[in-house]
C-alpha cells in the first residue's frame, strides 16, 4: 500500500479483506472502539468455570467462546454447544471450537433452539441478532443463567445515517434494553443485572468504513462499493480534511436467571 494511498486504493483494500468470523484484528491502526467496562469475554470465562452444561447462541466464528473457555480451564463445562446461522461462520467456529470439545450446530438465528427443554445451566450470547426469550427460558435449567452482551439502540447510527439518511424513531429505539428487560420478564425470567454504555468509535480511513459495512451487513443493508461510491468518496475527503469519522456504539449486559423450582 502506498504511503499516501488514494481513495481507489483504500476502497479496493477494504473490499478485498475477508469478512468471515468476528475477528476484528484487521482494524488495528485503521479504526478504534471503546470496550465496555464490564469485560464480557473475561466475565463469561468466570461463569463457564462454574457451569456444567453451556450453550453459546449465535457464536459467530467462535472467537469469544474460545477465549472464554481458555479462561475457564481447567474448570470447564462437561457439555458445551454453540449455534450459528451463517454458513461461513459455522465452518470457522467448528474448526476453532472442535479442539475444545464444543459441538457447533448450524441453526437459523430466527428458529427455535435445536435442544431439549432444560438442557443447560448457562446460556451465553454476544451480540445476538435478537434475544428469543421464550427459547432461552425453555432450554435453561431451573436456577440457570443467561449471560449476554447485546447491541443497544441506535448503535453506530452516525455511520448508518450518513449512508441511509435520518432513521425513524421506531428504528432508532429498536434493541432498547428496558424493552428487552420487559420481554425477558414476560417469558418468566428474572433480570438480576442490566448495565448499558455508549462507546466512542473512530474510523481513520475509508478502507475501515468499507470493511466494517461489508462485515456488519445489517448496518447498511445491501451495501456495495459501487452503490455508495459518491458517499464513500465524500466521506474519504471529509476524513482526509477533518480527521477520523466519529460514531458511537451502544452495548448492554444482561444477567438473567430462570427461577428455581
Amino acid at each position: 500500500m502506498p504511503v499516501n494511498p488514494s481513495f481507489e486504493d483504500l476502497v479496493a483494500e477494504g473490499a478485498a479483506v475477508p469478512t468471515g468470523g468476528w475477528d476484528f484484528s484487521w482494524f488495528a491502526g485503521r479504526a478504534t472502539e471503546e470496550r465496555p467496562s464490564w469485560g464480557y469475554a473475561v466475565s463469561a470465562g468466570e461463569r463457564l468455570a462454574g457451569a456444567e452444561a453451556v450453550l453459546d447462541v449465535q457464536t459467530g466464528g467462535g472467537e469469544v467462546l474460545d477465549f472464554a473457555l481458555g479462561r475457564a480451564e481447567p474448570a470447564r463445562p462437561v457439555l458445551a454447544a454453540a449455534t450459528e446461522g451463517w454458513p461461513p461462520n459455522v465452518a470457522k467456529a467448528t474448526a476453532l471450537l472442535r479442539p475444545r470439545g464444543v459441538v457447533v450446530v448450524a441453526a437459523p438465528d430466527d428458529a427455535p433452539l435445536p435442544f431439549a427443554d432444560e438442557s443447560f445451566d448457562l446460556v451465553l450470547s454476544r451480540h445476538p441478532v435478537r434475544p428469543y426469550w421464550d427459547e432461552i427460558a425453555r432450554v435453561l435449567r431451573p436456577g440457570g443463567t443467561y449471560f449476554a452482551q447485546h447491541v443497544g439502540p441506535a448503535s453506530v447510527f452516525e455511520l448508518v445515517e450518513y449512508f441511509l439518511g435520518p432513521q425513524s424513531p421506531q428504528v432508532r429505539s429498536c434493541r432498547d434494553p428496558e424493552r428487552e428487560r420487559a420481554d425477558a420478564e414476560a417469558a418468566g425470567l428474572e433480570v438480576a443485572g442490566l448495565r448499558a454504555e455508549r462507546l466512542r468509535m473512530e474510523f481513520h480511513d475509508i478502507a475501515a468504513v468499507v470493511h466494517f459495512l461489508r462485515k456488519v451487513v445489517w448496518m447498511v443493508p445491501g451495501f456495495t462499493v459501487e452503490a455508495y461510491a459518491p458517499r464513500l468518496r465524500a466521506l474519504h475527503e471529509r476524513i482526509e480534511r477533518e480527521g477520523p469519522f466519529v460514531a458511537h456504539s451502544t452495548r448492554h449486559l444482561f444477567e438473567v436467571r430462570k427461577p428455581a423450582r
